[in-house]
C-alpha cells in the first residue's frame, strides 16, 4: 500500500520530536555533566551505563503495554499523544541539575535521567512500532526508515549550530543555553508529536488485537532474524553512540576549533539527507543485506581515518568523517527497515503479530548499545586523563578522544559486517512470507464467514414439529 507524502512527513516529524531528547542527551550529556555540572568522566560513564541498562528494560515493559493496548485511536498513537509533554518536561529536568553538593547532584542526575528514559520508552516504542502497522511494502517501509533519518538529522543540525559556539564558554554560559533550548523543545516537540498523531495511521490488519504474554513469547521464540539483527545493532550502534558522545571533544580538542563541530555534523546530516530519497531505490537495486554490508565497509574506512589522520590539513579528517557519515546514514536507515521485516517473520512463524514486543526487543538492544557506546567514550576520556577546563590536554587525553570518535566505530562496524553476513531473511524470502501471511488471513476470514453463514442458516430454519407415536 502506497503512503501519502503527508503521512511520510508526519511520521518523520515524530522522530524529530524523539531526538529533541534522544540526540541532545546522546551528543551533549557527557559534556554537560563533566564541563557544566563538574562530575568526573568516570562517574558519568558509570551513570550513563547503568541508566541506559535500566532504559533497555523499560523498553520491554513499554512493548508489553503496547501489545495490550486497544483504543479508538489504535494501539500506538495514544502513547504518543499523552506521553509527549511529560517526556519533553523531563528533558528540561535532566539538563538543569540544581546547584547542590556533588553527591546530591549525582543522585539527581541518576533519578532525572532514569525517569526520562522510562517515559521515552513509553513514547518511542509505540512510535517505532507504528511503522510496521502502516504498510508492508518494502519500498514504502524504506521511505519511513529514511524519513526518520531526515527528522533526526534536522534536529542534530539545530543542536550543533545552537550549542557549538558556546563550547568554549563552559559553566554558566552553557547552563543558560541548555535551559533555554530544552524549554523551546517543549513547545516544538509537542507540535511535532501532534503532527505524527494526526497523520500516521494503522492500516495493516491483525488477527489478535490484545496479545497475551504467552502469545508474545511464542511470537518471539523462533524469530531468528530478530536475534541476528539485535546482535548486529548492539555492536554497530555502540560505535555510533561513542562517536556522538565524543564528537564535541573531537572538534574542540583534537581539531582545535569548536566551531568545526557544526561542520562535522552538517557533513553527517548532508549524508543522511542525500541518502534518504535514494533508500527505496537502493533497496530495490541491491537488497537490504548487500547494501548494509557495503555501508559497513565505508564506516570502517571512515572510522580508521578519523582515528589515524592528523588534524592538519583539516580536509583529511573532514573527508574521513564524511565517508564515515555516509556509511552510518545507510546503516541507520536499513536497521529500521530490517526491524519492520522481523515483525512479519514473527507473525509467519507463530500466527501472532506483536509489533510492540518485537520493536521493544530491538529497542532494548539500541539502549544497551547507547549505554556501551557512551560509557566507552567516557572511560576512554578518563583513561586518557581528560580534565575538564584544562588549558592543554595531554597526548593521552587526545588519544582517548580519537579512540572514542574513530577506532571504536571502525571496530564495531567490522564486527557488525561479520554478524550481518549470516542474516537469514533475504528480500525474496520476505516477499514469500508476506504472501503466505496474507493467504492465511484470507483463509481465516473465509472460514469465519462460512461459520457465520452456517450459524445464521441454523437460526433462520423453522423449528421441527414434534410428533407423537403410540406403541402398538
Amino acid at each position: 500500500m502506497k503512503l501519502r507524502v503527508s503521512t511520510v512527513l508526519g511520521y518523520g516529524a515524530g522522530d524529530a520530536a524523539n531526538n529533541l531528547a534522544f540526540s541532545l542527551s546522546g551528543m551533549f550529556l557527557l559534556l554537560y555533566y563533566t564541563d557544566v555540572v563538574g562530575l568526573s568522566a568516570a562517574a558519568v560513564g558509570t551513570l550513563i551505563l547503568l541508566v541506559r541498562i535500566w532504559d533497555a528494560f523499560a523498553d520491554i515493559f513499554a512493548g508489553r503495554m503496547v501489545d495490550r493496548m486497544t483504543s479508538r485511536w489504535g494501539k500506538f498513537r495514544p502513547f504518543i499523544l499523552f506521553g509527549a509533554v511529560p517526556l519533553l518536561l523531563l528533558n528540561v529536568a535532566v539538563f538543569n541539575v540544581p546547584d547542590m553538593s556533588q553527591g546530591a547532584q549525582l543522585a539527581y542526575a541518576y533519578v532525572s535521567y532514569a525517569l526520562l528514559g522510562l517515559v521515552y520508552s513509553l513514547v518511542n516504542i509505540p512510535y517505532g512500532s507504528l511503522a510496521t502497522a502502516m504498510t508492508q511494502e518494502p519500498s514504502e517501509r524504506a521511505k519511513l526508515a529514511a524519513i526518520r533519518g531526515v527528522g533526526a538529522n534536522a534536529v542534530i543540525i539545530i543542536l550543533v549550530i545552537a550549542i557549538s559556539p558556546a563550547l568554549k564558554s563552559g559553566g554558566s554560559g552553557l547552563q543558560s543555553l541548555f535551559t533555554s533550548i530544552t524549554w523551546i523543545f517543549v513547545a516544538a516537540g509537542a507540535v511535532l508529536y501532534l503532527c505524527t498523531f494526526l497523520t500516521a495511521k494503522e492500516r495493516v490488519e491483525r488477527t489478535v488485537t490484545q496479545v497475551s504474554f504467552r502469545q508474545t513469547l511464542a511470537a518471539l521464540k523462533g524469530n531468528r532474524p530478530l536475534y541476528v539483527l539485535c546482535a548486529n545493532t548492539v555492536v554497530v550502534l555502540s560505535g555510533l553512540f561513542a562517536l556522538q558522545a565524543a564528537g564535541a571533544f573531537y572538534a574542540r580538542d583534537v581539531l582545535g576549533d569548536p566551531s568545526l563541530y557544526i561542520l562535522l555534523f552538517l557533513i553527517s546530516a548532508a549524508m543522511n539527507f542525500a541518502v534518504a530519497p535514494l533508500m527505496p531505490r537502493i533497496v530495490r537495486a541491491f537488497g537490504k543485506r548487500n547494501a548494509y554490508l557495503t555501508a559497513g565497509g565505508l564506516t570502517v574506512v571512515g572510522g580508521l581515518g578519523t582515528f589515524l589522520l592528523p588534524a592538519t590539513p583539516v580536509v583529511l579528517p573532514l573527508a574521513a568523517w564524511a565517508l564515515h557519515g555516509l556509511g552510518l546514514a545507510i546503516v541507520g536507515a536499513l536497521l529500521w527497515a530490517f526491524e519492520a521485516d522481523t515483525v512479519e517473520y514473527g507473525e509467519w512463524k507463530s500466527g501472532i503479530r506483536t509489533e510492540g514486543a518485537t520493536y521493544a526487543v530491538f529497542s532494548f538492544t539500541r539502549k544497551i548499545s547507547q549505554a556501551i557506546g557512551a560509557a566507552v567514550a567516557s572511560y576512554a576520556l578518563a583513561i586518557g586523563g581528560y580534565e575538564a577546563g584544562a588549558a592543554h590536554l595531554t597526548d593521552g587525553a587526545l588519544m582517548g578522544i580519537r579512540f572514542a570518535a574513530g577506532a571504536v566505530p571502525a571496530i564495531t562496524a567490522l564486527l557488525a559486517i561479520a554478524i550481518m553476513w549470516r542474516y537469514p531473511l533475504t528480500d525474496s524470502r520476505f516477499q514469500e512470507i508476506v504472501r503466505e501471511v496474507a493467504e492465511r488471513r484470507e483463509q481465516q476470514a473465509e472460514g469465519e464467514e462460512d461459520g457465520a453463514a452456517r450459524s445464521a442458516a441454523r437460526d433462520a430454519a423453522p423449528a421441527a414439529t414434534p410428533t407423537s407415536s403410540t406403541a402398538q
